[in-house]
């Protein structure tokens, strides 16, 4: 399967490219994980580091930050992290982020499943089309035998799970008219995560799919090199894409939750009792960073609505005729996803 190149130029690709191996030098230079010396009582103390591929106004950074501070007040101090947004530690590149995590060239990480599957496919079966109506439906596949079938694969690729924390649903913003049956996108040209399954998808639907990091999406919007992109409504508002966006499509196409990650040389490097700590404040972070998504997501909506998007819902049988244009993908991304992540999340019958 072919995947839309990123419409960059050879230049700009170049230097994206060494500016996130540059920043991955330095991170391993100085050790990330690095420890400083012990406390008085023997404790190690560590000094650690963690991204997020949203800005400072996001849920995701947010909760980055409250795990942060309750790591160093529980610690008195032994034990500090420092949240960076929008992928700063690898140059705005969100996989070569999640390479940085398996690397151990950084600590620990919030990022989606659809960057993780830019690396390996089979984490992207979570986020098939149309597969969950609701964030609380997928939310209990990942609780159930998914979420052990996740983790084992992420173990595969150094990362040690954490839990995972939410995005919510992914939504459709356009500049041309509002959305509501695949014809609507045909000749459209959309930003999209760069792996292959998005790609096929939005090709399926007869739109013209390209990638781009997510930090050029804003200008490539006000300079119409792109008509439209689709992510969660946090994103599209902390991004402000609403100042360049007149329409948004509630769609609900794909659930997207939250992988929180930690290296896991790192984590195996821990005595039990700090292994514990980090376990157990992961656990509260992903609980507060649910429900901060879950209950600002309508008053978002509302903020974009008031802005002068013009927002459309999408009826169950406009869904419906979105999956049944889809279902030749099912079949052939079966094979891709394997058949443990196939059976956790894809249901029968697609």
């Amino acid at each position: 399967m072919m995947e839309a190149k990123v419409p960059t130029t050879p230049t700009k690709r170049t230097m994206l490219g060494w500016c996130a191996v540059l920043v991955t030098l330095v991170l391993l230079v100085s050790g990330c994980g690095t420890n400083f010396g012990t406390t008085d009582d023997g404790k190690q103390k560590y000094r650690w580091k963690m991204t997020v591929t949203t800005g400072s106004t996001s849920t995701w950074y947010l909760a980055a930050e409250r795990f942060a501070k309750s790591l160093e007040e529980e610690t008195n101090g032994r034990i500090t992290l420092k949240v960076f947004g929008n992928e700063r530690l690898s140059a705005g590149e969100a996989t070569a982020g999640v390479e940085q995590l398996m690397d151990g060239a950084k600590d620990f990480s919030y990022n989606s499943p659809i960057i993780y599957s830019a690396v390996d496919p089979r984490f992207g079966a979570v986020t098939a089309p149309f597969i969950f109506d609701t964030v609380e439906e997928g939310q209990e596949a990942l609780a159930g035998p998914g979420g052990d079938v996740y983790a084992d694969y992420l173990s595969e690729h150094g990362v040690h799970l954490l839990g995972f924390g939410e995005s919510g649903m992914r939504q459709l913003t356009n500049s041309h008219h509002p959305i509501h049956t695949p014809d609507d996108l045909h000749g459209l040209k959309f930003r999209i995560p760069g792996f292959g399954l998005y790609t096929d998808l939005y090709r399926a639907l007869g739109s013209n799919p390209t990638t781009m990091p997510f930090g050029e999406v804003f200008t490539a919007l006000q300079q119409g090199a792109i008509d439209g992109q689709e992510n969660p409504i946090d994103v599209i508002h902390s991004a402000n894409l609403q100042e360049v966006q007149p329409y948004l499509t509630l769609w609900n196409y794909s659930y997207d939750p939250l992988v929180f990650g930690v290296n896991e040389k790192l984590f195996e490097s821990l005595d039990a009792e700090d292994q514990e700590l980090v376990s157990r404040l992961a656990e509260d972070t992903n609980e507060f960073q649910i429900k901060e998504n879950r209950d600002r997501e309508k008053e978002l909506i509302a903020e974009l609505e008031d802005s002068g998007m013009e927002v459309n819902r999408l009826t169950d049988s406009e869904k419906k005729e979105f999956r049944e244009e889809l279902k030749p993908l099912y079949a052939e991304y079966r094979e891709v996803w394997g058949k443990d992540m196939s059976e956790a999340f894809i249901p029968e019958g697609l």
